[in-house]
């Protein structure tokens, strides 16, 4: 009776160790198949290099994007990494096939040399977060010469 017993158990944790991993498969394909329907971010360029800029000049640039999902792309959010890179994006939802533009102007006041500024994007499209980057060196204005004889103040 006892041998029962222990073999009545043992056959019973056997089937529910197969079930729950049967269940882990389920919940790895619903995942999966939710993923295919996203919004999808499709850039024409997601770097512009805005070449040599003047310390105090500014740089604006339009990324264009469509999305390529089957759902309609919403962006929640838009950050530039300092406050010198300021985006404009859509707050509405981009349809499936629709094109729109996120605009970003990067100021140069008081930098100098090479930049490479980022703005990241938050949405609900596959690549989330989305990173553009406005890279470009900044000239520093010339200093005056100095008169011989005189000093600079």
């Amino acid at each position: 009776m006892k041998k029962n017993l222990i073999f009545l158990l043992s056959f019973v944790l056997i089937g529910l160790c197969s079930y729950a991993q049967d269940q882990g498969k389920k919940v790895l394909t619903n995942v999966v198949n939710e993923n295919s329907n996203q919004a999808s971010f499709k850039f024409e360029k997601d770097e512009f290099d805005f070449g040599n800029l003047k310390q105090g000049e500014s740089s604006t640039y339009e990324f264009k994007f469509t999305n390529e999902g089957s759902e309609p792309l919403v962006i929640s959010k838009a950050e530039g990494s300092c406050g010198c890179t300021v985006p404009v994006y859509p707050k509405e939802p981009i349809m499936k096939g629709q094109t729109a533009i996120i605009k970003v102007t990067f100021n140069s006041t008081g930098k100098s040399g090479v930049q490479d500024k980022t703005v990241t994007i938050t949405s609900n499209a596959k690549q989330n977060p989305m990173v553009l980057h406005m890279k470009g060196i900044v000239e520093k204005p010339s200093e005056p010469a100095s008169t011989p004889g005189t000093t600079p103040k």
